[in-house]
């Protein structure tokens, strides 16, 4: 059992978390979409070219909706302080993430957070964390989208009585289920391969230019003290190029029809490998499963639900 002292939930639940701000501008909206495989098939991709260049005239760029993720990374989960906790940043592992998005991201803000505790539970020799984030554009007040990151923390567990270990959780049970993926063939299969134009391995040094500098996803020798032969890919990057295969697959391009969206990561992923998506319709519900094709492992699955099918399934 983990070291009891390792966490005082009633300490944890009663933090308040700091409000937080995140500015941003157009050339971040466009770095972020191309390290997400954005035109990294074809440079000037038309269900692409608008996330990076002011296509056909347009006044703005669009923004992807898990750029929304970023907003939750300051600080990001291993550098939080969180009274009541103990854990080693070192062995922390990204398990979910959850967003709703209320309306289409501007192509620069500044953003201000309302962060707080959605749920903490006891499985014996970890502990998972899950960290709310409500995000709103400054100038207006509106409110633009929520992320509910889960964190497994190993070692940080073991706190509760085993008989009846602790749970809390603030939010509807359906939208941490765990998704159960159709036998029959995928209504879509979309394959990024992350070589090319892309440069083979830069992958997640681009992408942590999004401003997550885990040295996990660039350094190799904390790579390998983690387990890994080489730096991996950062997870939300992973689920960024699952969510752009979506859009383009099932939303024939248009991110605004996104409503919310869930992934699970099973896997680590190394920069270079192939990710295929695989899709499947149901009503307005897409599951979507990542495999890495050389390994033939899944990596990340999930579902998002759409406000609308595009007119033309």
């Amino acid at each position: 059992m983990a070291d009891s002292s390792a966490c005082n939930p009633q300490l944890l639940l009663n933090h308040k978390f700091p409000e937080t701000t995140y500015t941003y501008t157009e050339r971040d909206v466009a770095v972020y979409a191309l390290s997400v495989g954005a035109c990294g098939r074809n440079a000037v991709d038309t269900d692409e070219l608008k996330y990076v260049y002011h296509e056909n005239g347009l006044q703005f760029i669009k923004v992807l909706p898990t750029f929304s993720t970023l907003f939750a990374l300051d600080p990001p989960p291993q550098d939080m302080d969180l009274p009541g906790l103990s854990f080693d940043p070192r062995l922390l592992l990204h398990g979910q993430q959850y967003i709703e998005v209320y309306k289409p991201l501007p192509s620069n803000a500044t953003i201000y957070n309302k962060v707080s505790l959605a749920g903490l539970h006891d499985k014996g020799k970890a502990a998972i964390l899950e960290i709310e984030t409500r995000s709103y554009e400054k100038e207006s007040g509106e409110l633009l989208s929520m992320n509910r990151t889960s964190i497994f923390l190993r070692g940080a567990g073991g706190f509760s009585d085993p008989s009846q270990p602790f749970t809390y959780s603030n939010y509807p049970a359906n939208q941490a289920s765990a998704m159960r993926i159709p036998e029959n063939q995928p209504f879509a299969v979309f394959e990024d391969c992350t070589q090319s134009s892309q440069a083979c391995s830069n992958d997640a040094l681009l992408y942590r230019l999004s401003g997550d500098y885990n040295p996990l996803h660039s350094d190799p020798m904390v790579a390998k003290v983690a387990g890994f032969s080489r730096p991996i890919l950062h997870g939300l990057c992973t689920f960024g190029f699952a969510v752009r295969a979506i859009i383009k697959c099932i939303c024939r391009g248009d991110p605004d029809m996104i409503r919310n969206i869930s992934g699970r990561f099973l896997l680590h992923v190394y920069p270079s490998e192939t990710l295929v998506t695989e899709m499947w319709l149901e009503g307005l519900r897409v599951i979507y499963r990542v495999k890495a094709k050389e390994r033939n492992r899944a990596v990340l699955s999930g579902y998002v639900h759409l406000h609308r099918l595009a007119a033309s399934l």
